[in-house]
């Protein structure tokens, strides 16, 4: 490193540091590098985005600066699943060859035991001499110590095994609480949204919360199949990510339910916002491949809260998830409160 990259380094980490105070960013080796890059001024597109974020939220999201990492920053061709799979083909390729060898002596040491028992009973057929017999019994114990050490060999192997395979469960577990995104809905998951409700409330950020439950879904599941309700889940997460615009992100919260953050918006503009996207979502038409048809009637029950200082991410969550609720007691696909 020359005396210039230096300096050029410890004036970006004094000004990334305060910044990543500022907008309540964890100190992980990732954030700082999304905001090293950030006053480096080295890559325009994250700088925009970065922006916007902090425009619309008044600080960078938590799953919004692991994507940007993703996006911008993290090294693709060295991903931890990649890294996961290399380490387990090797593993099974290692496992597979002590196996075969083990099992080829196994298949040679059961041939000599056959041989060696037709050599014995000839001793009362032939009358073998006492040096012909014990020729057989050290032949006989010679292989046995050669299969003993295969099968030790496999046991120490297998041993081996089983614990990086527990290890690389273990990192697996990791890489996949890790990941940001729902794969079936492709809309951010329920940790990051969890994540990033708790800093957005932490910091008091001025927000609304949308909670919305299909209607009647498990009926599509009965009616149609499970692949059917997949689709359905599909067609809605696209129509909401379509829909969400000005910063409003939106997750899927679990099973048939979704949620929109909508950050520095009244719950005025928020509720129409969420008045529009019922409208939206009554004019879906799904096709079932099954049958050919094309099935509508496809709804949306809505719940819509304000943060108010002093809620905790149980509180905002409890008060939308009641209005909610309240929605589908006065018969769905509506909006509360009115």
């Amino acid at each position: 490193m020359t005396s210039d990259d230096f300096k050029k380094s410890t004036a970006n980490l004094k000004k990334a540091v305060p910044l990543m105070m500022k907008n309540h960013v964890a100190a992980t080796p990732a954030n700082y590098a999304v905001w090293y890059t950030y006053v480096d001024e080295s890559n325009p597109e994250l700088n925009q985005e970065l922006d916007m974020l902090v425009e619309n939220y008044g600080l960078c999201p938590p799953a919004a600066g692991k994507e940007l990492y993703n996006n911008y920053v993290a090294d693709k061709a060295e991903t931890d699943l990649t890294n996961l799979r290399e380490n387990i083909e090797v593993l099974v390729n290692e496992v597979a060859s002590s196996m075969t060898d083990t099992l080829s002596d196994t298949s040679s040491f059961s041939q000599f035991i056959d041989k060696s028992f037709t050599d014995l009973s000839r001793v009362e057929k032939e009358g073998l001499s006492i040096d012909e017999v014990m020729g057989v019994i050290r032949q006989l114990v010679s292989e046995s110590r050669e299969i003993r050490n295969s099968t030790d060999f496999l046991n120490g192997q297998l041993s081996t095994a089983t614990q990086e395979i527990s290890r690389l469960k273990s990192q697996l577990a990791e890489v996949q609480q890790d990941a940001l995104f729902d794969s079936l809905s492709s809309l951010y998951n329920r940790r990051a949204f969890d994540a990033d409700l708790f800093s957005l409330c932490h910091a008091e950020q001025p927000m609304c919360l949308i909670l919305l439950d299909i209607d009647h879904f498990k009926s599509f599941n009965d009616n149609y199949g499970h692949l059917f309700g997949d689709t359905v889940i599909r067609a809605l997460a696209k129509r909401l990510q379509t829909s969400c615009r000005e910063g409003i992100t939106a997750y899927r919260f679990g099973g048939e339910e979704f949620a929109l953050v909508v950050p520095n918006k009244s719950i005025r503009i928020a509720r129409q916002f969420a008045e529009t996207l019922r409208r939206g979502l009554e004019k879906l038409s799904i096709k079932d491949r099954r049958s050919g048809k094309q099935i509508a009637n496809i709804t949306a029950s809505f719940g819509v809260a304000e943060f108010q200082k002093g809620d905790s991410v149980e509180m905002l969550v409890d008060r939308t998830d009641a209005l909610l609720y309240e929605a589908k007691q006065l018969g769905r696909n509506r909006v509360m409160p009115l």
